[in-house]
């Protein structure tokens, strides 16, 4: 069973940006893939990044590309989301995700259903 480890969130404003870091343990890191999503008061969650095992491959909805970035660092068992020119859409509880298959793909990945284990949240808040 895996365990992951939030941390980063703050209150920022609009234009602002901020790190993410999501820490793992509990099973092999470099075998699977990891994610982002994220959570606003009253609406579903949201999915906002994912990347493959060896981190060759990301994926970002149109809603964060351009702004959002994920990686990770395999040898740190962790995962990062750079985000830049946060605005007020973006306040939200984000949540860091394993994936349940190893050496998932592209496509994937991209589906954003694979996703099994999640953290404890870190709350994003930016005032515009």
């Amino acid at each position: 069973q895996v365990q992951l480890v939030e941390s980063g969130g703050g209150l920022v404003q609009a234009g602002d940006s901020l790190r993410l870091s999501c820490a793992a343990s509990g099973r092999t890191f470099s075998n699977y893939a990891m994610g982002w999503f994220r959570q606003a008061p009253g609406k579903d969650r949201e999915f906002v990044a994912a990347i493959t095992w060896n981190g060759a491959y990301t994926y970002y909805p149109d809603s964060v590309k351009g702004r959002f970035t994920i990686s990770r660092d395999n040898a740190k068992n962790t995962v990062y989301l750079q985000m830049n020119s946060l605005k007020p859409e973006d306040t939200a509880v984000y949540y860091c995700a394993a994936a349940r298959t190893p050496y998932s793909g592209p496509r994937t990945i991209a589906a954003g259903t694979d996703f099994g284990s999640w953290g404890q949240g870190t709350q994003v808040t930016v005032s515009s």
